[in-house]
């Protein structure tokens, strides 16, 4: 393998890892939100650096097979959820 090569190799992997560990650090807070709206329920997980931001990311992702359209959308996410469990 050429010199070149093998650097341009090296340095790919390198980003590749930085760019894992960037990704898995910011990670911090896992929450698990289940949400009750028009008839239905649905739970989701989610990860993000503070417990706030993983419980709206959660909810928003519950809300999305129950919803339909933006205004059920909005609706849906200003709810109070059913259960809230985050690490």
């Amino acid at each position: 393998m050429k010199p070149a090569t093998r650097l341009t190799v090296i340095a790919v992997v390198i980003l590749g890892a930085f760019l894992l560990w960037n990704t898995l650090e910011a990670q911090k807070s896992a929450c698990t939100v289940c949400v009750a709206y028009k008839n239905g329920r649905n739970c989701a997980h989610a990860t993000a650096e503070t417990p706030k931001e993983a419980q709206r990311s959660a909810q928003t992702t519950a809300c999305g097979p129950l919803a339909r359209g933006m205004d059920q959308s909005i609706e849906c996410d200003n709810i109070p959820p059913v259960e809230v469990h985050c690490t």
